[in-house]
């Protein structure tokens, strides 16, 4: 792919190459893409072999030919536009059904991702003045802006179509765009309280059982769980967590709706205001 990308830059820039190096390229090119076909072919004969079905055999071919790290970029390409979609139409958030609780969390980023924004609009225009007179080059960096502003925001949409959720059963789900999916069951809930705390570092985050899921740097409630629930990073590793610390919108807010759901007791965070330090 790479030796395929230089031969289309060489070309879009007016290079000569000579008509053996591209058709041994292309020659290339096609037979990886003949032999990767071939596996996938193989693979899904073989779950057929198994007594799948045509689609089921398909994902199992996909899953045992495709890196994990890879599928999850792939996905979450896909659900990052899927949201940007849902949030340009102004439709209801994903995963909140009828009787559900949705505890938004995006408000904490707003600000930093609309000044990025206009950072990079500002940078786009700056180069495109720069550059006007090398059109290949120019024309490049614009794509490479756009898609990375488009991106941008995407992440942010996705935050705001994907909230957290607090189910008719007082379940909870946490989540964080398209990246983390944390699903917990009612009973699993011992208990939940507001905490203001700043752990810094990548989100998400995990030590000793605990997983901070920090937006804009903070966390606003934790919540306690009788055991370690399985959690999948954003490119496919797995821990396990007892207490998750989550950010949202209105705390106090998501605290009551997972007491009113789940008939749960929200413990004090160190103050009497509850809000933790």
């Amino acid at each position: 792919m790479p030796f395929e990308l230089g031969l289309v830059v060489c070309l879009v820039a007016g290079v000569r190459v000579p008509v053996p190096v591209v058709v041994a390229a292309e020659a290339l090119v096609g037979c990886a893409l003949a032999a990767e076909a071939a596996v996938f072919v193989r693979l899904w004969r073989r779950a057929r072999g198994r007594g799948l079905g045509r689609r089921e055999a398909a994902r199992d071919a996909v899953r045992a030919a495709v890196p994990v790290p890879v599928r999850r970029l792939v996905l979450h390409e896909l659900r990052v536009l899927a949201g940007l979609a849902r949030w340009a139409a102004r439709r209801p958030p994903h995963g909140v059904g009828a009787g559900d609780r949705a505890v938004p969390y995006a408000g904490e980023q707003a600000p930093v991702v609309y000044v990025l924004l206009f950072a990079a609009a500002v940078e786009t225009v700056a180069l495109g003045l720069l550059l006007a007179r090398w059109p290949v080059v120019h024309l490049v960096v614009l794509v490479l802006d756009v898609w990375g502003m488009a991106l941008l925001l995407g992440l942010h949409a996705a935050c705001v179509a994907r909230p957290h959720v607090v189910g008719a059963d007082g379940s909870l789900r946490v989540r964080y765009g398209a990246l983390v999916d944390v699903r917990v069951p009612a009973r699993r809930i011992v208990s939940a309280r507001v905490e203001h705390r700043s752990p810094g570092g990548r989100t998400p985050r995990f030590a000793d059982g605990v997983m901070d899921l920090a937006v804009g740097g903070r966390t606003t409630v934790t919540v306690e769980l009788d055991g370690p629930v399985a959690v999948v990073r954003p490119l496919g590793g797995r821990e396990r967590a007892r207490v998750l610390r989550f950010c949202a919108d209105d705390p106090r807010a998501a605290v009551e709706a997972l007491r009113e759901a789940g008939g749960r007791r929200a413990l004090p965070a160190g103050r009497p205001d509850g809000s933790g330090g």
